[in-house]
């Protein structure tokens, strides 16, 4: 076998990079491919931890399409500064958000390099008054190339999420995404599998419309946690559409809201076996 034929290997861990001032972990939210549902998901792991009493914060990182602001209701919103320059988040209902979208039209097309856009990722990151926070996810732009690559290197994270879809061609993209991760000695944190499947809400029959299960398989294969299957939902549709997040955990059936609930259960332990895996081991003194 060739060696690009080898399964990819995680690297050595990156540097230590300068932690965020009140913030306990930083999660990135990414996907080998666009139209997966990436920054849906961003908002239903931020949302969830939020109703269970965590404090919760989104930054949308995702520069050549910001769609937070839609989703969170709050395109109308603009970013302020504070009297040290530091900029302070828009906040929805204890969520914190901070986006490019609130700082250029939603027609505009924004037109960067990676470095102006990494650029301003870090200043977002750096200069915003996050407060103290338990989560801050980081919706990154799909696939992996340049963008995410460096972002991945500038921000410390406590692990990454990756998203997919149920097709094959779809599963694919996302492990290319989950070893860019491990290459750059960031820990995947595991797999989600997005438009899983759809059940009726008048009669409850369930169709795998795009397959279903391709998302379990290779989480197994790959030896990282699977975080659950979001069913493909009209209802989620329709608050994404009218910017009510809160409203996917509330005025959802029964079996939506539980695989919600489930999916963000098994996020924050997946989470936080991380961060117990990384703790430095007791120094024991010995006189």
């Amino acid at each position: 076998m060739s060696d690009s034929a080898q399964p990819a290997q995680p690297d050595s861990p990156q540097p230590p990079l300068s932690p965020l001032f009140g913030v306990k972990h930083v999660i990135a939210v990414g996907a080998g491919k666009g139209g997966v549902g990436k920054s849906t998901i961003a908002v239903l792991a931020a949302v969830g931890l939020l109703r269970k009493g965590r404090r919760a914060a989104l930054l949308d990182a995702d520069v050549y399409g910001p769609s937070l602001p839609i989703l969170t209701g709050t395109s109308d919103r603009q970013l302020d500064l504070d009297d040290h320059g530091r900029v302070l988040p828009t906040i929805v209902d204890g969520l914190k958000l901070v986006s490019i979208g609130y700082l250029v039209r939603p027609d505009q097309a924004v037109i960067w390099r990676g470095p102006m856009a990494q650029k301003y990722v870090k200043e977002f990151l750096d200069r915003t008054d996050w407060g103290e926070l338990d989560y801050l996810f980081v919706d990154l732009p799909p696939g992996t190339g340049d963008i995410p690559l460096t972002l991945a290197q500038s921000i410390p994270l406590t692990g990454a999420v990756v998203v997919c879809t149920p097709q094959p061609v779809a599963l694919l993209d996302a492990v290319r995404a989950l070893k860019m991760y491990q290459k750059l000695g960031v820990q995947p944190l595991g797999i989600v599998e997005n438009m899983s499947y759809y059940v009726c809400p008048h009669c409850g029959h369930r169709d795998e419309i795009f397959s279903h299960g391709g998302a379990k398989a290779a989480a197994e294969t790959l030896e990282v946690p699977f975080l659950g299957a979001i069913p493909l939902n009209i209802a989620i549709r329709q608050h994404g559409d009218e910017g009510r997040p809160f409203a996917n955990f509330t005025d959802v059936d029964p079996p939506v809201a539980a695989a919600l609930d489930d999916f963000v259960t098994r996020l924050e332990t997946a989470i936080l076996d991380q961060a117990r895996k990384r703790m430095p081991l007791p120094q024991l003194k010995i006189t």
